[in-house]
């Protein structure tokens, strides 16, 4: 499958929170670094995603938010 977005990262999913529509899922990127995603619990379920399980992180944006 080809997809357009460009910044793929590869890492391990360390938890799933599933909330009331969505869940929030954490991925060890390497080096200390975690990226949180929002995503709904049926694409949780979709993906059949799990804790040690191996993810591509595809980030897709016009804009990059960053604060201090």
């Amino acid at each position: 499958m080809k997809i357009s977005a460009r910044n793929q990262i590869t890492g391990t999913i360390v938890n799933v929170t599933p909330g009331a529509v969505n869940a929030t899922v954490k991925v060890d990127i390497g080096g200390g670094n975690l990226i949180t995603s929002s995503i709904t619990n049926e694409a949780v379920q979709d993906l059949a995603l799990a804790e040690g399980d191996a993810v591509v992180v595809l980030i897709k944006s016009s804009d990059v938010l960053i604060g201090k």
